[in-house]
């Protein structure tokens, strides 16, 4: 049984569609990640699944159920985090789960007995009498996890979960999603424009422009490019972007102030590149390639708010 299925979704707010024809399936048990830049139209695809938003067009099943029209056996199976925080900060953590609890319709001694359990899998126990507004972002992300699985949701939805964690944070926290999948059996779905935590995700689908432009493994996109990604900074790009092809070959492409292309072996190939365009190159980066080539490839843009999956080699030819 899939947890989601997505079948020719489309949403527009007036004349602007933001989602166009989306299909996907998630499976039970998967971290799957959306991943987009703003405006991408994954806030609103979030927002349909988690039952804010009504499906316009296409269909939408979630645990087997129809979104268009079994919300309330739904509801009953997600549990949601949405960016903003949702804590009332002015409670302790223990009060915030002891309300969420009761929205619920849990109470008296099973309610006590999830909570706990839960602030000890969470590791949040020594903060249960805490004010929420005394807490780390990174601790506050925790207790909204916590919040959202206290009624034993089976699915687990999350807006940008990382966004505003320090590095740190956001490790633990991958840490703690990892557990509930593996322990507990919860498949999570996240959107991010992270590009670090999309690559912890089992697969990812990239979205632009409300369009699903790829679906797949993070490792496996990446794995589309194959060789290295060199990037080489011109004062024009263009110019060098037809010499490279002239005589090598391939499908070097101007983004910006540089010409990108993906190469076998390319360290050893820096080397002929620079002898071949004396002067013309200021600087060459190289490195494996990343979710953001991988974006780049299949939309023709860069993707303007992620952050960078690992450093590349920067090297600055002799003139």
């Amino acid at each position: 049984m899939h947890a989601v299925r997505i079948d020719q979704l489309s949403h527009a707010y007036g004349s602007r569609r933001v989602l166009q024809n989306l299909s996907l399936q998630v499976g039970e048990g998967e971290i799957f990640g959306l991943l987009g830049p703003n405006g991408s139209g994954k806030t609103t695809l979030f927002r349909i699944l988690s039952t804010l938003v009504p499906v316009s067009e296409g269909a939408v099943a979630i645990l087997d159920h129809d979104l268009s029209s079994d919300l309330h056996a739904i509801r009953r199976q997600i549990g949601v985090v949405f960016q903003s925080p949702s804590l009332d900060k002015k409670l302790t953590v223990i009060e915030n789960l002891r309300h969420q609890g009761h929205l619920y319709g849990l109470s008296g001694a099973t309610l006590r007995a999830r909570m706990l359990e839960l602030l000890e899998r969470g590791a949040l126990m020594d903060r249960a009498n805490e004010m929420v507004e005394t807490l780390s972002g990174g601790l506050q992300r925790r207790v909204e996890i916590v919040k959202a699985m206290l009624h034993e949701p089976r699915l687990l939805l999350m807006d940008e979960p990382g966004t505003g964690l320090d590095p740190l944070a956001r490790k633990e926290l991958n840490n703690q999603l990892e557990s509930l999948r593996k322990n507990h059996r919860v498949t999570i779905l996240l959107t991010t424009h992270l590009l670090d935590e999309a690559g912890r995700c089992d697969r990812i689908g990239i979205l632009d422009e409300g369009r699903l432009v790829a679906l797949d493994s993070p490792d496996a996109l990446r794995a589309r490019i194959g060789g290295e990604m060199i990037i080489a900074r011109a004062r024009d790009p263009v110019a060098l972007c037809e010499k490279i092809r002239g005589k090598f070959g391939g499908d070097p492409r101007v983004l910006e102030d540089s010409v990108r292309f993906e190469k076998a072996n390319g360290h050893e190939f820096i080397a002929r590149l620079v002898e071949s365009f004396p002067g013309q190159i200021e600087a060459i980066t190289i490195g494996k390639p990343t979710l953001e080539d991988v974006f780049i490839q299949l939309t023709g843009h860069r993707f303007r708010n992620g952050t960078s999956e690992e450093d590349r080699t920067v090297a600055t030819p002799h003139r």
